[in-house]
């Protein structure tokens, strides 16, 4: 392979870090290569020996216990006999020594030297892998991973957060992560692993230089495992625990790099901000103890904690990609929302869960419609990843707190709660934390006044900050005014909703994109889906469909779907004139765009995801009939069209297709106009 040929290169001209990632790319090396590569890795290569301030005096209360545990592992590992007591008596140096200079009781189950037996595989000198494993200890072992200890309290609001279902099984059996996951974050998966899958895992692990990893990888083989658990419901606690502990061990080499990827994937869906807030208090070397308010923080903490600055960095219109994006939920009183709010935010009074419970049920079923809705039209206030926030003040946001816990307990994915709430939403941009955020929060600093959370003060006149913001998620959008239906106490409006919410139930999947208009678009105006020479000017955001999720799926298992109207398959045509094989999916409300992947037979991308309302206009060029455009936006007032996005495909049978998603686009805005 030439990469390996380049490294064995670069390592003899001593390279560094970043030039040895750049030609591995997080990939599993040769084994004649793996010390050097270590070394680098852990900043380590060409250190001096460490271990010559050792006073060699083995003193320690549990020396015999240290003693016998390294002989125990000699006679594990199988070396010829005469290098058994040498390697024993290095052994026993660097745990005395390591004990003794960080002032930390040895015990049988810390995981030193579980961490150790891959290191002296490498043929390293004494100093060497005294060197390397302090330096893997301190940068990516957890510190307090004792029972009940914090990162397992961290560890439980990650599964908590990527699948609640599988955490609230597991709280029912009050299993805690402690109890089976200790020995996969104290020595990295070293004790339940084989040999050579820890010198991959390692590889890979080291290249990424990412202490954090170990959470996701944890998360990647529970849910991995999960139908396995959860089919095993009747057994005993007991039983269930050592199931979980031994799921490690049936890794294979070959997994290694599949499994760091789905772990990298885990943590790109994850807000990024609990690293800042945890890499200190767990990881380094600092001699100062874990502080107990932030054990207090973490283990009470009703779920993932997200900072305000990444909550608003995440949600500008120019942010794009594959990280996470909010749908924030704002849960104060009606009065605070009024006066002053994120121009994304979405109402959910909190009070209500008390107050009506009916209500504040069918305005969750507006937020979730909502929600959906500004994800299929690309909205800059759409996300998968739902954020509630209040006011900041302790007493109003218990209630907050209930309405968190209740969508924890029907299990939503990807739950979250904004840090000091609303007040620390204006403190960080009263402090100008986040730069380059746009003018509605410029606007947003110049209403709010004296009190962060929603005073009189706030707004003169009672003056809305969002004013002005249509097309997003201001007053103009469906995403307002749903918002506003929720706060109207018309007994019309309400029933309206309601109706709405019920349609919802009974399709699933409708959603309609939140630059909709509803009215007669296609009632008394020239017939849209039209075969002409579509001289549109061509759309710049042609192609840039909402591909963010790229979830993979089945086409078979899509093709059973109860909903499925009509498929077909195609070719789609992108801006720059290439082609992709495409299946289109169109159910009661959705148009799907699935691209097909060569590499795996009878899977596909979901490429695109588009509610059919907000299909403006349907066109083919008369000399190439199968070639169809579909045009996406929204009708104005005055029955004028505004596209915003565009797809081009060619359908073997284009008339029927168009003929069947007319039908079903006409079906959509009768229903939504009821």
């Amino acid at each position: 392979m030439i990469w390996v040929t380049d490294l064995e290169t670069a390592l003899i001209e001593e390279c560094d870090f970043g030039t040895l990632r750049n030609i591995c790319k997080c990939r599993p090396v040769p084994d004649h290569l793996r010390a050097e590569v270590w070394q680098i890795c852990l900043n380590v290569q060409n250190k001096g020996d460490s271990m010559g301030t050792f006073d060699g005096l083995y003193d320690m209360e549990e020396q015999g216990l240290v003693r016998e545990d390294c002989r125990t592992l000699v006679d594990k590992l199988g070396n010829e006999e005469e290098d058994k007591v040498s390697i024993v008596s290095d052994l026993e140096s660097i745990a005395t020594f390591f004990s003794k200079s960080r002032n930390e009781k040895y015990t049988s189950d810390n995981g030193w030297l579980d961490i150790l037996q891959p290191l002296l595989s490498q043929k390293l000198g004494r100093g060497e892998v005294y060197n390397c494993f302090y330096s893997l200890t301190n940068k990516y072992i957890p510190r307090d991973c004792m029972k009940n200890g914090k990162p397992f309290h961290l560890f439980r609001l990650l599964l908590q957060y990527h699948d609640p279902e599988l955490c609230s099984f597991l709280d029912t059996k009050k299993i805690t992560p402690d109890t089976y996951a200790q020995s996969w974050f104290r020595c990295l998966f070293a004790a339940t692993c084989d040999l050579q899958v820890i010198k991959y895992m390692w590889d890979v692990y080291f290249q990424h230089g990412d202490p954090f990893l170990v959470f996701f990888m944890a998360l990647v083989i529970l849910v991995n495992a999960r139908d396995q658990l959860m089919s095993s419901e009747g057994e005993t606690k007991q039983t269930l625990i050592e199931m979980l502990a031994t799921f490690p061990g049936g890794l294979e080499a070959e997994d290694i790099e599949d499994f760091c990827s789905l772990a990298q994937y885990y943590a790109s869906k994850t807000p990024q901000s609990f690293r800042r807030d945890y890499q200190g208090p767990l990881f380094g070397t600092s001699m100062i103890p874990v502080s107990e308010a932030f054990g207090i923080q973490v283990s009470q903490a009703l779920c993932l904690p997200v900072s305000v600055a990444e909550l608003l960095q995440a949600n500008k219109s120019s942010v794009s990609g594959d990280g996470v994006r909010y749908f924030i939920v704002d849960c104060r009183p009606a009065e605070q929302y009024n006066r002053g709010h994120l121009p994304t935010a979405f109402h959910l009074d909190a009070d209500l869960m008390l107050q009506n419970p009916m209500e504040f049920n069918t305005a969750v079923q507006a937020l979730l419609a909502a929600q959906q809705q500004a994800i299929s039209s690309g909205s800059v206030a759409g996300g998968e990843h739902l954020c509630f926030i209040g006011s900041g003040r302790e007493e109003e946001d218990q209630y907050v707190h209930m309405v968190v816990a209740n969508f924890l307990q029907k299990h939503y994915q990807y739950i979250s709660i904004a840090r000091g709430g609303y007040g620390a939403v204006v403190q960080v941009l009263r402090e100008n934390v986040i730069a380059d955020l746009g003018e509605e929060y410029t606007r947003l600093l110049e209403v709010c006044s004296m009190d962060a959370c929603g005073s009189a003060s706030d707004v003169e006149n009672g003056e809305d900050f969002t004013h002005g913001l249509k097309g997003e998620a201001g007053e103009g959008s469906l995403l307002g005014k749903i918002s506003n239906v929720v706060k109207s106490k018309g007994a019309e409006m309400k029933q309206k909703l309601t109706d709405y919410i019920k349609n919802e139930h009974q399709l699933p999947e409708r959603h309609v994109s939140n630059t909709d208009r509803v009215g007669k678009r296609y009632r008394n105006m020239e017939n849209v889906f039209s075969i002409g020479d579509d001289d549109d000017a061509e759309d710049p955001t042609m192609g840039s469909s909402d591909d963010e999720r790229k979830e993979t799926i089945s086409l078979e298992t899509w093709l059973k779907k109860p909903n499925m109207v009509y498929t077909c398959k195609c070719q789609e045509v992108i801006s720059n004139g290439y082609m992709y094989p495409t299946y289109l999916f169109v159910t009661d409300s959705h148009l799907y765009v699935l691209r097909e992947i060569t590499s795996r037979k009878g899977m596909a991308h979901i490429q695109a995801r588009r509610a059919l309302g907000s299909i403006v206009k349907i066109t083919s060029k008369k000399r190439h009939p199968e070639l169809i455009t579909f045009k996406y936006g929204c009708t104005e007032d005055d029955n004028s069209i505004t596209v915003s996005d565009l797809e081009r495909f060619l359908i073997p049978k284009a008339g029927e297709a168009t003929k069947v998603i007319k039908t079903q686009i006409m079906k959509v805005l009768d229903a939504l106009e009821r």
